[in-house]
């Protein structure tokens, strides 16, 4: 027997709704068609570590982007929009990142998340966000796995990845101390195995004499850094967040052990490890200059120095530092979240006023994005991976200091190529032009 009328339509207006539902990915759209977006406003959220061993230096990564983006606001927002702006703190641990990732997507109904931090972390809700379709954009990580716009088409990285940072350093090391013994100090995760298959396509694994790993959390490393020194190692590159840094080179010290440092950017902000260095050694109640510590350690950049005050993006961020945010230092954290801010503004100048999640990532895969950093990103249809090199600089008087000329390369055995192209100069507003 045929349904009623009535019935017919009362079908007809559950499956209408049960679409438009669907579409909405757990919150309801403002005018410009996708969940944070109104006519006003568009909120964006993150995870990060306020608290924890991850949280030092990291944990000013939040208010650094807000600063910006409170700048942009204060001079009209986005295509008349204000960004709101909330991030959470997820301590470092992944399961409370899935429990607030969730909260942001389902409750605030976020329009994106942007600038979300950690490898360990961040891993566990890769798959919610894009099965949502939520724009999960330039994840403070370099870990490979953000470039998959096969399965991942809504997740972009943006600092250079571990793998190619692997590279650059390790091509510094098999030039610089040839002969030597290699140690790898590392983070057992993707961020330590990714950085190692770097160093490895140009360090002879004959020279690798330990590869020692840690476990974010336990703090406890002596047994590691014991083990590297029993095995004589002139040189050790450290795969570290900023906290094991520190407490690599502590533990060393402990022992009478000196041997050349070299370390992924991820953990090597002079200011925050030297910080970090007394902070510990305060503890332990053997006080220390921490800056003294780590001069000489040879690291990696992407992004200008941050004393070069002649650079048009260093005077725009400690302008909007000092303004916003005076009682943070200044140092790489701040400068990596203003950059990745500038990122998120720029994409969403260029997708204009009918803001929509698609359109924001149907731009970001036209590509061609510049802005502070020293080599080009390569996103694309094809590639959501972030910048393509970097450079190599050494902690000089507590400053990074850069040498040679910036350098791109792939993931892969394609060769390591000066960069020539230049950096653009900051907009003179500070503001990426429509």
């Amino acid at each position: 027997m045929a349904p009623s009328r009535q019935v017919r339509a009362g079908i007809a207006l559950t499956a209408a709704l049960a679409l438009a539902l669907s579409g909405c990915a757990g919150g309801g759209s403002g005018s410009g068609g996708s969940p944070g977006v109104t006519d006003t406003t568009v909120t964006i959220g993150s995870t990060l570590p306020l608290t924890g061993t991850a949280a030092p230096g990291y944990s000013e990564q939040g208010p650094a982007a807000k600063a910006f983006f409170d700048y942009v606001n204060a001079q009209g927002g986005v295509h008349g929009r204000q960004i709101v702006y909330k991030y959470l703190d997820d301590g470092y641990n992944p399961a409370q990142t899935v429990t607030l990732t969730k909260q942001l997507v389902l409750q605030d109904n976020v329009f994106a998340i942007v600038g979300a931090l950690g490898t360990p972390t961040h891993t566990k809700v890769v798959d919610f966000l894009n099965s949502s379709r939520v724009p999960d954009l330039f994840v403070a990580s370099g870990c490979t796995c953000w470039d998959n716009p096969k399965d991942h088409p809504y997740t972009y990285g943006w600092q250079p990845d571990y793998t190619v940072e692997g590279k650059i350093l390790g091509d510094y090391v098999k030039k610089t101390f040839a002969g030597k013994k290699i140690a790898y100090f590392y983070q057992d995760d993707d961020f330590g195995h990714d950085g190692m298959k770097g160093l490895d396509k140009f360090i002879d694994p004959a020279r690798v004499v330990a590869r020692e790993p840690y476990q974010p959390g336990n703090t406890d490393v002596a047994a590691q850094v014991s083990a590297i020194a029993r095995a004589q190692a002139d040189v050790v590159v450290l795969e570290t967040i900023p906290a094991y840094t520190a407490l690599f080179k502590l533990a060393a010290l402990k022992l009478g052990y000196r041997p050349a440092l070299v370390a992924s950017s991820v953990g090597s902000d002079p200011i925050t490890v030297s910080g970090l260095l007394e902070n510990f050694a305060q503890r332990a109640g053997s006080p220390v200059r921490g800056a003294d510590l780590i001069e000489g350690l040879v690291t990696s950049a992407y992004l200008p120095p941050l004393d070069d005050t002649a650079n048009s993006w260093t005077a725009l961020f400690r302008k909007i530092h000092d303004q916003y945010i005076p009682t943070i230092p200044f140092d790489g954290n701040v400068y990596y979240a203003m950059s990745y801010a500038y990122t998120f503004v720029q994409a969403l100048q260029a997708t204009g006023r009918d803001l929509t999640r698609q359109k924001l990532i149907d731009t970001l895969n036209k590509g061609g994005f510049r802005g502070p950093g020293l080599v080009p990103f390569r996103y694309s249809a094809d590639s959501h991976a972030g910048f393509t090199g970097g450079q190599i600089a050494t902690v000089r008087g507590g400053r990074q200091t850069g040498e040679g000329t910036p350098a791109t390369t792939d993931d892969g055995a394609g060769p390591i190529v000066p960069y020539l192209g230049g950096q653009p100069s900051a907009p003179p507003n500070g503001i990426p032009p429509a």
